[in-house]
């Protein structure tokens, strides 16, 4: 029944039994419910006919990925791969409209070079609402200090003597985000140790070969299988071969003087150099997908991202900067 409107009975509204429901409502359409005797309007929002006398729950369900920057290889006596950025995936959290979200896309970290002895550069975290991933932990420069250091993924060890890889997760990064890295081997040739990656560990380095980066893990969240948070391959130094790079971003190590770079926007770790500069990390990302009745905006700046529809959702992917962002 259309509406009609008469001078002295008022407005009729359309009207339906709840299994007699139009099948293709649009947003805002009223009637009346026969069945439960009530006025009803439809909100696209949560998919729900609603009463006049209710107020429509309009909070919604997000899926999201979150990946930090993997970290930097090092660069001397066999370099260490560098370990993958944390790599954590959430299905079904609820969220509200017109409500500020952080949203923050972590940094690779540097490789680092024979200059300052010590050192390592971790990649920087990833953070989507209350979801904080870790950088990747960054391989380490040969003077004293040969052991990979902690991080999402840990980095591998390096060449100089030959001890462990880093543990692949800080005691603050919980549940698990990534894997160990790698131990060297140290006894001429020099070979590192490969980083982790979100689902495996740095290989150890053998005597002939340096150790590859621990392999990444695949997510079909944008309507696609991508691996990303591969660990990168260890250096080689004085003879041997470098380790391989880890599936998902990882970069392999060298037997050059300077190391390959993690992929943007997967967290794969750095490549281990021979006797240079390791690679970088690639930088984090973070992708959600929600209901394609909303819009997302950023309404302070600072973020750089894109939005593809999928399957009745929109997937949008922040690949830079750190902001807040909002679903309306």
């Amino acid at each position: 029944m259309a509406i009609t409107l008469d001078g002295t009975t008022g407005i009729t509204n359309a009207s339906w039994t709840t299994a007699g429901r139009p099948t293709s409502p649009s947003n805002g359409q009223m009637g009346f419910n026969t069945t439960t005797g009530e006025p009803e309007w439809y909100d696209a929002v949560s998919g729900d006919w609603i009463t006049f006398a209710t107020t429509p729950d309009r909070s919604f369900s997000v899926d999201f990925l979150v990946i930090a920057g993997g970290g930097g290889g090092s660069g001397n006596y066999g370099g260490g791969g560098a370990g993958a950025g944390g790599y954590r995936s959430v299905t079904g959290e609820i969220l509200s409209p017109s409500t500020n979200y952080t949203v923050t896309v972590g940094a690779g970290g540097a490789g680092v070079g024979t200059a300052v002895p010590n050192t390592s550069s971790p990649g920087s975290d990833s953070v989507f609402n209350t979801t904080t991933s870790a950088g990747g932990g960054g391989g380490v420069n040969y003077t004293s200090v040969v052991t990979g250091n902690n991080g999402g993924s840990g980095g591998g060890g390096n060449g100089g003597y030959g001890t462990a890889g880093g543990a692949g997760n800080t005691p603050s990064t919980s549940p698990s985000q990534g894997n160990n890295g790698g131990s060297a081997y140290g006894s001429g040739p020099n070979l590192g140790g490969g980083g982790g990656g979100a689902s495996a560990v740095g290989a150890n380095a053998s005597s002939t070969v340096a150790g590859a980066g621990g392999a990444g893990t695949a997510s079909s969240i944008t309507g696609s299988s991508v691996t990303r948070a591969g660990g990168g391959g260890g250096g080689a130094y004085g003879g041997g071969s470098a380790g391989a790079a880890g599936a998902g971003g990882g970069a392999a190590g060298t037997t050059g003087n300077t190391g390959n770079n993690g992929t943007a926007n997967t967290g794969g770790g750095g490549g281990g150099a021979n006797f240079g500069t390791g690679g970088n990390g690639g930088s984090g990302v973070v992708i959600v997908k929600y209901p394609d009745t909303l819009t997302v905006s950023n309404p302070g700046g600072g973020l750089t991202f894109s939005t593809a529809s999928s399957g009745g959702f929109k997937v949008t992917t922040f690949t830079a900067g750190t902001g807040t962002v909002q679903f309306a």
